[in-house]
């Protein structure tokens, strides 16, 4: 194991000693946002990922999408196969503010997406009971044609 190695190690065995504000600290530099219902092994886990990261490099794309086909095979949510169609990990939290006000859509395990208690078929959906007319569900998230990765 090399210097840089045994450093990201070391930093990573610490994470659990820490106080909750300082990985906080270090989950901000990361990310852009906090997560919903967080719990202190999942913040260590995310934050231990990015640390080996940004040192070791992350996954390739061949890699990432032999995960994604293993992940589709062993959920209810099948890849899709126009690379325009989205695809979301269940208890993905997507979040959108409009009217004055904060609107968050949970993807099921199901594949659907459920705002406010209900579920919907497409965000497309649930973008049209926010705003009461027509939207690209994907446009109204801020997803684009860049998709979710």
């Amino acid at each position: 194991m090399n210097n840089q190695q045994e450093s990201v190690s070391a930093r990573i065995s610490a994470l659990s000693r820490m106080p909750i504000a300082e990985l906080w600290t270090i989950w901000d530099r990361y990310f852009k946002s906090r997560p919903a219902n967080p719990n202190r092994v999942f913040i260590e886990s995310r934050v231990a990922y990015k640390l080996q990261e940004e040192v070791l490099g992350g996954l390739s794309p061949a890699t990432r999408q032999r995960l994604e086909a293993i992940g589709a095979k062993h959920s209810k949510i099948k890849l899709r196969a126009s690379p325009r169609e989205l695809n979301f990990a269940p208890g993905t939290l997507l979040l959108r503010e409009w009217g004055e006000r904060e609107h968050k859509v949970l993807v099921t395990a199901e594949g659907l997406f459920e705002y406010e208690g209900r579920p919907f078929k497409s965000l497309t959906a649930v973008a049209r009971q926010i705003t009461g007319t027509h939207w690209s569900g994907p446009l109204f998230f801020g997803l684009g044609n860049g998709g979710a990765k």
